[in-house]
């Protein structure tokens, strides 16, 4: 007897019966989105807290600005310490000399990057992974490790001293690379096999279609990008010597003497300095948030 007489038939569906659909995902309850938005306050609230404080600052005396208890809200706002900055200082350079430097950097990361990145994602050559992983290993490699002999051939090359030095420095970063492989292996081969056929070059499908496609990725990379290099402190403090070629970090630190401190004014220069940060994060955080969320996903 063939094992197929064992199986029982299927039940008829009674007529008029309605077919059975996929049950859909209950919304979020009430009280989980309440308490959500209490994680998020509590965690704002640990967090905007020293920004306050810093913008109020700015706003006060020299000598009250480390008062006991803290005073959140000054007696009498000192809104001249925003013109003392610019008349007391080279503010104006120091601002100048930070955003040149942090946008060159930022478009030449962002150029070489996603350009590296298409190469090792797309294209296939000898020794493709070995090479990649090498290069991603100088991530782990401390700055501080090849400092001097860094130093000691751009100071050969006649670059030291000048903003040419950060930019050399700079226009390079394996975690661009990282990023934008990993945003480039979620894009169908099958994008870059068509173009192939229509007869468009590697360079061509970079830009024509790997570009395009990866906006959130590329706005993630260039909002890191722009912020460490208008904090960094360490390679401006080593290469730029002349006063005229200073960063905005490496001016704050005049208002610190041997015997004194401009505490108002530095509170002033740390809002000055923070403040672009904000306004560029505000404007790309949606890009931002998805290119950070979908860079580690495949398939």
């Amino acid at each position: 007897m063939s094992t197929s007489t064992l199986r029982p038939a299927p039940l008829p569906r009674l007529a008029g019966a309605p077919a059975r659909r996929p049950q859909p995902r209950r919304p979020l309850s009430v009280a989980g989105r309440i308490l959500g938005y209490l994680v998020l306050v509590v965690a704002s609230a640990a967090v905007l807290p020293p920004f306050y404080w810093m913008v109020m600052s700015s706003l006060k005396t020299n000598n009250t600005v480390f008062t006991v208890p803290i005073q959140w809200v000054p007696e009498v706002a000192q809104w001249h310490n925003y013109v003392d900055i610019f008349t007391r200082s080279d503010m104006t350079t120091w601002l100048k000399n930070t955003l040149i430097l942090s946008v060159v950097v930022t478009f030449l990361q962002v150029l070489t990057g996603s350009f590296a990145a298409y190469g090792f994602a797309k294209t296939r050559f000898p020794g493709r992974d070995a090479l990649f992983l090498t290069y991603i290993g100088t991530i782990a490699v401390p700055w501080q490790a090849y400092m001097i002999p860094q130093f000691i051939l751009f100071s050969k090359l006649n670059l030291a001293n000048s903003l040419w030095s950060i930019i050399a420095l700079q226009a390079f970063g394996a975690f661009g690379v990282f990023l934008m492989k990993q945003f480039y292996e979620t894009v169908p081969e099958e994008l870059s096999e068509a173009a192939r056929l229509d007869g468009l070059s590697e360079y061509g499908i970079w830009r024509r279609i790997m570009l395009p496609l990866s906006r959130p990725a590329l706005a993630s990379l260039t909002l890191l990008t722009f912020v460490n290099t208008w904090n960094d402190y360490l390679g401006p403090l080593v290469y730029l010597r002349d006063r005229d070629l200073w960063t905005i970090q490496l001016g704050l630190r005049t208002f610190i003497s041997q015997y004194n401190a401009e505490y108002a004014l530095i509170m002033t220069g740390s809002v000055l300095s923070v403040l672009p940060i904000a306004v560029i994060f505000l404007l790309g955080q949606r890009y931002f948030v998805e290119g950070i969320a979908t860079s580690g996903m495949k398939g």
